[in-house]
Formats: C-alpha cells, sequence, structure tokens
C-alpha cells in the first residue's frame, strides 16, 4: 500500500458524542469491550480497515493483536504507527498483543532479543501496555521444558518490564497437567518472578482442561491474572463457538475481577463458525453485552 492509499484510507475520523460533565462516570461500564482479532483472522487478512469499522459498529472497542511480523515490523501489513493512525481515527484502542516469542525457546539471546526489541518497540509506538507469550510447543510439555519455559519467561519478562510494558503468559489445557507433581501453570506462578511475568487467564481451556475451577486458580496468584479470554465451549465436541451457545455459564464460573487484578479482557473464537466469523463476533458480543458484561 503507497502513502496515497494509505492517507485515503486512514482519514476515517469519527466524531465521538458528548458527554455532559454532569453525568455520572458510575454509568459507564468499567472496562471497554475487548476482542482477540485472532477471531476474525480471515476478515483482517482481507480488509482489516472495513473489518475495524464492522467491529465498532457491533460494539467492540478494545483489541488484542496477532501475527505481527517483526521482519517487516507491520500489523496486517501496516507499519505500527500507520496502525495506531487507523485505530485513533476511528476511536478504537488495543491494548495487549500475542507475539511469537514462542518460537525462540532454544534461540541464542542475540535473536531472543532482537525479535523482542522489534515486539517492544512496535508495541510502545501501538500503546500496547502488554505483550503476551501464547503458546507453549508441545515439546515442551514436561517437567524440563517448563522449567526452561520459567527460565524464558524471567529473562524476557525482565527485558519488557524495564521497557516500561508488562508481559503475560497465556494458559492452555496442558497448563493443568502435572509436571512432577505440579500444574504447568503453578510451576510458572511459583517461580516466575510476579512483577515480570503476569498471567492471562483463558478461561475455554480452564474449563475445558476440568481441573481446577476459574475461581480456585485466580486464588492461586490473586491479583496476578491481569488479562482474560472469554470464550464458548461446544456441548458435544468441546471446539470453540458463539458465547451463549456453549457449556460455559459465566454467570456461575467468572471469578472476581478485583480479585483476579483484571485489566483487560477480550472476547474469542478461534474457529467453528456459525455461519462467519464476522458472525460470530457480532452473536458473541450481542449476548455478552446482555448476559456477562454485567458481571465485570
Amino acid at each position: 500500500m503507497n502513502r496515497l492509499e494509505f492517507i485515503k484510507k486512514a482519514s476515517l475520523i469519527s466524531t465521538l458524542p458528548f458527554i455532559s460533565s454532569t453525568h455520572s462516570l458510575s454509568n459507564f461500564p468499567k472496562y471497554k469491550i475487548g476482542l482477540q482479532l485472532f477471531s476474525v483472522r480471515d476478515a483482517m487478512e482481507k480488509d482489516p480497515i472495513n473489518t475495524l469499522k464492522s467491529l465498532k459498529k457491533m460494539g467492540y472497542q478494545d483489541f488484542e493483536t496477532y501475527g505481527y511480523d517483526a521482519g517487516r515490523k507491520e500489523y496486517y501489513g501496516f507499519s505500527p504507527i500507520e496502525f495506531r493512525t487507523i485505530l485513533n481515527d476511528l476511536g478504537l484502542t488495543t491494548s495487549s498483543g500475542h507475539y511469537g516469542l514462542n518460537a525462540l525457546m532454544e534461540s541464542s539471546d542475540y535473536k531472543l532479543f532482537s525479535y523482542l526489541d522489534s515486539c517492544i518497540n512496535a508495541s510502545l509506538i501501538l500503546g500496547n501496555k502488554y505483550i503476551v507469550y501464547p503458546v507453549l510447543n508441545s515439546k515442551y510439555h514436561s517437567y524440563d521444558g517448563y522449567m526452561l519455559l520459567i527460565n524464558k519467561l524471567n529473562q524476557i519478562g525482565k527485558k519488557i518490564e524495564k521497557s516500561g510494558l508488562n508481559f503475560a503468559y497465556h494458559n492452555f489445557g496442558y497448563d493443568f497437567n502435572l509436571y512432577n507433581g505440579k500444574k504447568g501453570l503453578e510451576w510458572i506462578i511459583e517461580k516466575t518472578n510476579p512483577d515480570w511475568v503476569k498471567l492471562q487467564v483463558d478461561f475455554y481451556w480452564v474449563m475445558r482442561a476440568n481441573k481446577i475451577t476459574p475461581k480456585n486458580l485466580i486464588n492461586l496468584a490473586k491479583g496476578r491474572f491481569k488479562l482474560w479470554h472469554i470464550k464458548d465451549m461446544d456441548n458435544i465436541t468441546k471446539d470453540y463457538t458463539e458465547l451463549g451457545c456453549g457449556s460455559i455459564d459465566y454467570t456461575k464460573v467468572l471469578p472476581s475481577p478485583n480479585a483476579s487484578g483484571l485489566e483487560y479482557y477480550y472476547i474469542e473464537q478461534g474457529g467453528n463458525y456459525k455461519i462467519n466469523s464476522m458472525d460470530s463476533a457480532e452473536r458473541s458480543i450481542d449476548f455478552f453485552k446482555k448476559n456477562i458484561q454485567k458481571l465485570i
């Protein structure tokens, strides 16, 4: 995309409604409604600007990015400053991002930190508050693997914390398996520095693993679960599904945001769409606003 095309597409200034100073701020939700953009990755690949416009109309306000291209230094084909301009002009924000740190478990410190420097610089420009370690590759699903992971998380988290950003680890179902007598996530909580390594709880994977309840999980590290992923689980296949269409009753399982230390949450659906990803994003936010938002 050349500069003229970018300027034309980025000229999307949205006028926010005037809010009277006499209107109580208590009438407004504490948190923006977030979406992990992986949920609509096909739409973001085809037409990111119009996808963001459509998501805004649905009611999404904040996003978690994925797929940062460290070589080209791009999000969805745009430089960090270009993508931030697009978001700003639409009155949207991004507060967190998943980055490919998991691919560098056994890389040299030089390669790891070169990649990390690119992620940090891009995040600072974009306005992200969190860099997230997204997934632990299956070859490390062992006690030794978690010990290596813990070393890397501390190493990465220390550098990110010094930059003024925050770092978090995102759980999957395997993090609740036992490795030398403890759950993987328990090892992470116990052996990583809480100032350097925060946590992103994915409630779908907590419920699918069925080894601990969300509320009991939060109690293992109160105040440290800063980020949430909210998604539903199909009653039969246990695959992802739209909020309200599956087996997770958030009115019963959702933990206290205060106990969690919650700062941002994101609705997410990684696949198994009833029609398509954008339709699913709309179904989920509609259910969320009616049934879940008031609990947060």
